[in-house]
């Protein structure tokens, strides 16, 4: 009797709690909303910030630092929809619905002090509440892992030569590439699934960069899915190897099982094999759990690309330009390649003008994608077809279209066709060459200095052979 009894006033006491603190944040003013907002996401920053210098093994506590980051990027980004509301948000609003994938990908708050954004901001508060009550178990345990060391090269020398979020992801697959080699002696094999360009191999370069991994194998081997079936002539050392494959199409049961002997012969026990593919199905081959990765949302891939574009200066001090970033976050459609390239100019220029230039020239092309193919340019991209970019250009009556991005290296053979920057021809600056030319859309600033080169051709009215039935799949991207 005495336990139902104390049941029961527990429960009064929590409806209680809960109907006073409905009221109390029904009664509090945005301001003081706001303000509690930015206490939480100082407090929950500071933990995630933590975590992310640690060694974290648990699959629990990097579940839980997973759900923290994503409610903090949730949190700044409910602060910056509020605080940086733009006038133009109507618009971009409107263009964001053309799309089902930006749909599907994001939610569009309505003005400022409106009814729908006061719901999403208590929501917001009510999440971040939640993480914090259950804290304090997962920072008693932090500290208890041990920190991990960084180079300053790696870490601080560029701008874009670091890898945002994936903190879970990665200590996830070191956790796995450290585990004992099993009994039976056979490679274990971790399949890394993802849709299209959103960061595996960049994961997989970050992980196989770790000192731990590196230190672990003593020697890592990166092979091309096409070219498996010679491995039974590769010279291997006898020596535990990481095995590093990209696979761009299924493959047969019986050229697996080749390819998984040669391995398990020619390496020594405790060798590992990841898999890097889209396709969902090469998963069986996987002696563990599958890695997948999705694209960022789209509050974290706001928080990436303001946080590339502002650099050193603090978004504060140029509330005009923090409202175009904005804007560009949402009608850049959750593409890293653009968001690196649009970063990357407008951080080397902080002038409104031209930020806001870059992103009326983006709202058209979208536009014009969205009408005459029905689709964001991102997704038109990631089906290998090639989308019109014709608004980056200085006049309209040239024609211009571009394909899906290419990987090319410093010892990739010169194909002698003229080429320009992207970023020139995002910001006006580029004489056009007629017919077809490479575009250079981005060029990593550190060895091995790899290379996003993108097909493209300008053409007037239909002229120099090329009309929009170029719009067909390509084999190789």
């Amino acid at each position: 009797m005495e336990v139902a009894l104390s049941a029961i006033a527990s429960d009064l006491i929590n409806r209680l709690t809960s109907f006073l603190m409905k009221k109390y944040m029904e009664s509090t003013s945005i301001d003081d909303k706001m303000k509690r907002l930015k206490e939480l996401l100082l407090r929950v920053h500071i933990v995630v910030e933590e975590a992310d210098r640690r060694c974290i093994t648990n699959p629990m506590m990097l579940m839980q630092l997973k759900m923290l980051a994503e409610s903090m990027y949730r949190g700044y980004y409910m602060l910056d929809t509020i605080k940086y509301k733009s006038p133009k948000d109507e618009e971009v609003r409107k263009l964001c619905t053309m799309s089902v994938s930006l749909k599907r990908s994001r939610t569009i708050f309505g003005t400022p002090g409106s009814p729908a954004d006061d719901n999403e901001l208590e929501i917001v508060l009510n999440n971040l509440e939640a993480a914090i009550s259950n804290i304090n178990e997962f920072v008693v345990l932090l500290v208890g892992c041990e920190r991990v060391c960084r180079r300053p090269y790696d870490a601080y020398l560029y701008t874009d030569n670091f890898m945002f979020g994936r903190h879970a992801e990665k200590q996830q697959i070191i956790n796995i590439l450290l585990q004992n080699p099993c009994h039976q002696g056979g490679p274990l094999v971790l399949p890394i699934i993802g849709g299209c360009r959103v960061g595996k191999k960049t994961l997989v370069s970050h992980v196989c960069g770790d000192e731990r991994i590196r230190s672990y194998f003593r020697s890592i081997l990166y092979i091309n899915g096409d070219n498996m079936w010679g491995m039974e002539h590769t010279k291997f050392k006898r020596e535990r190897t990481l095995i590093v494959g990209e696979f761009f199409m299924d493959i047969d049961e019986d050229d697996w099982v080749k390819f998984y002997c040669t391995v398990s012969q020619m390496t020594d026990r405790g060798s590992k094999v990841i898999i890097i593919s889209r396709i969902g199905k090469l998963a069986r081959f996987g002696t563990v759990k599958t890695v997948r990765l999705n694209s960022l949302s789209q509050e974290e891939y706001s928080y990436l690309f303001k946080m590339l574009a502002f650099g050193s200066i603090d978004e504060k001090d140029h509330p005009k330009m923090a409202m175009v970033a904005n804007d560009l976050a949402v009608v850049l459609g959750g593409s890293l390649i653009t968001a690196n390239v649009v970063a990357d100019l407008l951080r080397r220029n902080h002038d409104f003008q031209l930020w806001n230039s870059v992103l009326q020239r983006f709202k058209e092309m979208v536009k014009s994608n969205l009408s005459k193919y029905g689709e964001h340019p991102k997704d038109i991209i990631e089906k290998e077809h090639p989308i019109d970019i014709t608004r980056f250009g200085s006049s309209y009556r040239t024609r211009l279209h571009l394909m899906p991005p290419r990987v090319e290296r410093d010892d990739s053979p010169n194909r002698k066709k003229p080429s320009l920057l992207f970023r020139d021809l995002i910001a006006g600056c580029a004489a056009i060459p007629d017919g077809d030319f490479e575009l250079v859309t981005w060029e990593s600033q550190i060895p091995p200095h790899t290379k996003y080169v993108q097909s493209a051709v300008a053409f007037v009215n239909g002229k120099n052979g090329c009309t929009t039935s170029t719009r067909k799949r390509r084999s190789n991207a």
